[in-house]
């Protein structure tokens, strides 16, 4: 986090709100999607002993390095493998699906695994114009996600729509949640009285604005179970925590030219050089706005900077997107900011 975010840094300990972690699955160079998936099972094998509040999952399409297309099937590998820790979609991306579908699918994990099964909501549709078609839907679709998330709400309560119960997921105990990085998810949390997740790990801008809104206006949902008595703020940041903060610096440094490749590779691959030079230039300004929050250094000066966020975010609780492409600090970063080390 810059300097000119983060001005007192000797704040209340994070520890005192809960942290959990967003896994995008990611396929490292010269890695299998098997392989990417094991890691991802050890890494929640780690969190699931040592403290931290639920595991979240990302739907992405067409995405070489990313394998966390399916997140329902990934959490119930994920479930069976551990005993205590909450998964779920971070998120499903609603306009790619029937409402009655992920009802039945988080019904169904739910039932196996009580209590401990999430289901965040997205508007996005987890990729382009192409995968839209290859799932047979329609962008148009997006403009559906209020009504789809109440029809999802009406599902699990038991309520039902046009004579449609879910079975699995009448009665089943899966807490919804709104993911958002502008300020109509905040609108749209508040409304619905469901808890409400900021993507700051990516996108910034909005925060401040958007978690004002969800405050002001939050109203507990009508329907029966359906939502929070009182607003829950997540908010989240990437991370990348290491004994050698030049090494910590080197992965963020690394993760920025690779979001660049990725961002503004105009129709064909960049090269790491090329890449670099787009550092310095408006490409680089916009990936170091889209890292803002990014908290990065040692174990010590990430926690002092993740304590600062959370009161800056007024959140109750932060999801951690660790950041760093090497394996050893990617779970290194996980075992450092455990809320119960060891």
């Amino acid at each position: 986090m810059t300097d000119s975010h983060s001005p007192a840094l000797a704040a209340s300990p994070v520890a005192s709100i809960p942290l959990s972690l967003l896994d995008l699955a990611q396929v490292g160079d010269g890695e299998t999607v098997a392989e990417s998936l094991r890691y991802s099972t050890e890494l929640a094998t780690y969190a699931d002993g040592h403290g931290y509040e639920r595991i979240w999952y990302a739907e992405h399409h067409n995405m070489p390095t990313i394998a966390s297309s399916a997140p329902a099937v990934l959490i119930a590998h994920i479930a069976a493998h551990t005993s205590r820790i909450r998964l779920g979609a971070g998120g499903v991306m609603l306009p790619n699906h029937s409402p009655l579908a992920i009802a039945e699918q988080y019904g169904t994990l739910a039932e196996l695994h009580p209590g401990r099964i999430d289901l965040g909501l997205g508007r996005a549709p987890g990729g382009n114009q192409a995968v839209f078609h290859a799932l047979r839907r329609s962008p148009a679709a997006s403009e559906h996600f209020p009504q789809d998330v109440v029809e999802l709400l009406r599902y699990f309560s038991g309520t039902g729509v046009e004579g449609v119960q879910a079975t699995p997921g009448k009665g089943s105990d899966v807490p919804l949640y709104i993911l958002g990085s502008s300020l109509f998810g905040a609108q749209l949390a508040a409304a619905t009285g469901l808890p409400y997740a900021f993507a700051s790990h990516f996108a910034p801008q909005a925060l401040e604005q958007a978690v004002d809104i969800y405050l002001r206006d939050f109203r507990p949902s009508p329907l029966p179970d359906g939502g929070e008595s009182e607003p829950y703020v997540m908010a989240a940041a990437a991370v990348i925590a290491d004994d050698d903060a030049q090494r910590a610096a080197s992965e963020f440094h690394k993760a920025k030219v690779g979001r660049i490749k990725h961002l503004f590779n105009q129709g064909r691959n960049l090269t790491d050089d090329e890449a670099e030079m787009l550092l310095d230039a408006p490409p680089g300004a916009q990936v170091k706005e889209m890292l803002r929050y990014a908290a990065v250094g040692t174990p010590d000066e990430v926690r002092e900077q993740l304590a600062w966020f959370a009161g800056h975010a007024r959140a109750d609780e932060l999801i951690l997107a660790p950041l760093a492409g090497d394996r050893d600090v990617l779970l290194g970063t996980v075992k450092h900011l455990a809320p119960q080390g060891g």
